[in-house]
């Protein structure tokens, strides 16, 4: 990989968390029980599964009775999430990978326990989103495993309104990933650690291949590069 650790460690900087922009809605604990429940609801018999495609493969809020690659058809990884908050800041906002229309995305599948799946599914509800905009886009997807095609939770498919920005090409993207940074970390770091752990499962995106190349390049850009005299 061209983007390391040593490059990312150049993007962080300590950001106050400034809580969540004026135009999402707050949730509470009572929320996160309603949303769990009608989850639960539109889900069919059989195994729960959960589809992570970006940073629920590093940084997991769950545990699992088992995990295998699969891939969401009709599916593909975005950076279209506007993202002030975070990994990044209103003055500088940064951006993150949800599922768009279209295409096909290979990620991990993870099996959850067979008891207590409406605590499980609370926990991921508030590790996912402290918006309702947040919660109302978790949906259950079709996924193809090595065990057949299965239904699967996932979160930010389809996001709309002020949660979601346009497509931008590559090169815009690697310019936002490679500035923005809030209190939990930079765009670099999530870019670095999602790529990384899908490598570890045998999982080459060619786009964020590409991406993690751009940004490695403009990180160098910004703070490697000495002034012009």
């Amino acid at each position: 990989m061209a983007l390391t650790a040593e490059l990312v460690a150049l993007c962080h900087r300590a950001e106050p968390d400034r809580g969540l922009p004026p135009y999402l809605t707050e949730v509470c604990d009572a929320d996160y029980e309603h949303f769990a429940a009608e989850l639960l609801k539109r889900r069919e018999p059989g195994p729960l599964w959960l589809f992570a495609y970006g940073s629920l493969i590093w940084k997991p809020a769950f545990e699992a009775l088992e995990h295998c690659r699969a891939t969401a058809h009709g599916w593909h990884r975005a950076f279209t999430m506007h993202l002030p908050r975070w990994r990044g800041t209103p003055e500088q906002p940064g951006l993150m990978m949800v599922l768009e229309p279209g295409g096909c995305c290979t990620g991990v599948a993870y099996r959850l326990p067979d008891t207590d799946h409406h605590e499980q599914m609370v926990r991921l509800l508030k590790r996912e989103s402290a918006s309702r905009e947040g919660l109302e886009i978790a949906r259950w997807i079709a996924i193809d495993t090595p065990h057949g095609k299965a239904q699967a939770l996932t979160f930010w498919a389809g996001i709309k309104g002020p949660l979601r920005v346009e497509k931008q090409d590559h090169a815009r993207v690697a310019q936002i990933l490679a500035r923005a940074c809030g209190h939990a970390g930079s765009g670099a770091e999530y870019l670095f650690h999602t790529v990384s752990k899908l490598e570890e499962h045998g999982i080459r995106d060619r786009n964020l291949w590409r991406l993690q190349h751009l940004v490695a390049e403009e990180i160098q850009r910004l703070h490697l590069t000495p002034p012009k005299s």
